[in-house]
C-alpha cells in the first residue's frame, strides 16, 4: 500500500468516526430516537418497553389534567390502569417535535400526540424534561394534555 492509500485510508477513518461521534454527541438525536422507541414499544402493547424512555426514579414526575403522578413505578401503573388493552391503547404517534437543549445534561421537548383508536382519536400536546443520566436521556417530567 503506497503513501498515498495510507494517509487516504487514514482520512476516511478520521471522517467516519467524527461524523459518529458528532451523532452520537448530539442530544437532540438522542432524545428524538428515544421518543421514536417509545412510540415504536407503544404500538407493539409494551407500556414496560414504553416506559423505558422514563428516569427509573421515585421524582421522576406526569402531570396530566390536576393530576400529578410520582415516582416511576406509579406512572407505569398509571399506564397499565388506564390503557389495560390494545384497543384503548389504540396507535400513537408524535409530531412536531421541538427539542431545545438546556446546557449538556437537560433539553425540554415541546410535540403533540395522537391516538388513534377505533372509537376515537384523542390527541394533545405534551411537555418533557429530558436529563441525562447514567442509563443515558430519560423523562423526568411529563406534562401531557388532552385537547378538548
Amino acid at each position: 500500500m503506497s503513501i498515498l492509500q495510507k494517509i487516504s485510508l487514514l482520512i476516511l477513518a478520521a471522517t467516519v468516526f467524527g461524523a459518529s461521534a458528532a451523532a452520537a454527541a448530539d442530544p437532540a438525536a438522542e432524545i428524538r430516537e428515544i421518543l421514536h422507541a417509545q412510540q415504536r414499544a407503544w404500538n407493539r402493547g409494551d407500556i414496560d418497553g414504553f416506559m423505558n424512555g422514563y428516569a427509573r426514579s421515585r421524582s421522576t414526575i406526569f402531570v396530566s389534567e390536576d393530576t400529578v403522578t410520582r415516582g416511576w413505578q406509579t406512572v407505569r401503573d398509571r399506564y397499565k390502569k388506564k390503557y389495560s388493552d390494545r384497543e384503548k391503547m389504540g396507535t400513537l404517534t408524535f409530531s412536531d417535535l421541538e427539542i431545545t437543549p438546556l446546557g449538556s445534561n437537560a433539553a425540554i421537548v415541546v410535540g403533540r400526540w395522537q391516538l388513534k383508536r377505533k372509537i376515537d382519536k384523542p390527541h394533545g400536546r405534551f411537555t418533557l424534561v429530558f436529563r441525562r443520566l447514567a442509563e443515558g436521556w430519560r423523562i423526568v417530567h411529563d406534562h401531557t394534555s388532552a385537547a378538548k
